[in-house]
């Protein structure tokens, strides 16, 4: 099995409208509302790609109740804690006319040190159940910067392998306990080194810092140029297939399922990546944050391309 952690669960809510422009009224063509937060749309891949899985974290209110539903009629396990208010709500407003997105996301609900303790315990007897724990997103307010540090320490204590996609203040503090797994791209990598941007070696470089300081995959997702990676030591420069992308949020978090999935198999590393670029490049091509469509995907994966460093 796999677990995710959502700590900032949200309604992904997509607005589609002609043409966009600041201070007008516009009316909504058509609209999709998701459950989201990054962890809550891997595990909607992952189970879409055929894998088992339960989604974990904080939820609030009515929001939370339509997230976790949401959820469980995809045949996705939930494990959620409950908090105080109202889970947030991620507005992505599409401009049909230029293909630009523009996105407003809410803050989401405070947690307290009791609703964090009892995380910390249901995530135990999770990841002794696990193979792999994915943990993702931003902090909700009231967290800890060390929180994630504090998650993976407790996961790779019992015995599976941590998975950490953020940014930040909460990348830097999670590194420190030296995940199984990271996913910065490069604009959130050269944060990490205090640069306003990395040339392509200069992310190689960075990627072999990372998994030589213990980090066994360390994947660097540089948008439709394709990813590096470092996994196990060995550099891989993946190529993605050509595509015109309807809707990218939720890219990034489907190349992590896809890792996860294909990890969680056996697969060899090239072939980890392959699938996480295809899913990442077929959620692209859907309107759903977090939602492949198996023909896409199967037609994207065999244009992957993995190349060794």
């Amino acid at each position: 099995m796999i677990t995710t952690v959502t700590l900032n669960a949200a309604i992904d809510k997509t607005y589609y409208v002609h043409s966009f422009i600041s201070g007008e009224v516009h009316r909504v063509a058509r609209q999709v509302a998701e459950p989201g937060g990054k962890g809550n749309n891997v595990a909607k891949v992952i189970r879409l790609l055929g894998g088992k899985v339960t989604a974990s974290g904080f939820i609030a209110g009515n929001n939370g109740t339509f997230i976790e539903a949401g959820l469980q009629a995809r045949g996705i396990d939930t494990a959620f804690i409950a908090a105080n208010g109202e889970s947030r709500v991620c507005l992505n407003i599409m401009d049909e006319s230029s293909g630009l997105s523009t996105e407003l996301l809410e803050q989401g609900p405070a947690v307290g040190r009791s609703q964090i303790a009892q995380l910390k315990q249901n995530l135990l007897g999770l990841a002794r159940d696990s193979s792999i724990v994915v943990l993702s997103g931003s902090l909700p307010p009231g967290a800890p910067a060390e929180l994630y540090a504090e998650l993976i320490s407790i996961v790779k204590t019992a015995g599976a392998r941590a998975y950490l996609d953020t940014s930040g203040i909460a990348f830097s503090a999670g590194i420190e306990a030296k995940p199984h797994f990271v996913k910065p791209n490069e604009h959130e990598l050269a944060v990490w080194l205090g640069k306003v941007s990395l040339t392509e070696n200069e992310s190689i470089e960075a990627a072999h810092k990372l998994s030589d300081e213990g980090i066994s995959q360390v994947c660097v997702t540089l948008g439709e140029r394709g990813t590096i990676a470092v996994i196990d030591g060995q550099g891989f420069r993946v190529n993605l297939p050509m595509i015109q992308a309807v809707n990218t949020v939720g890219c990034g978090d489907s190349f992590v399922a896809g890792m996860a999935y294909s990890e969680s198999r056996g697969d060899s590393p090239a072939e980890r990546l392959r699938i996480a670029t295809a899913a990442a490049a077929a959620n692209a091509m859907s309107e759903r944050a977090g939602h492949i469509e198996d023909d896409v995907f199967q037609r994207f994966l065999h244009q992957v391309k993995v190349v060794p460093l």
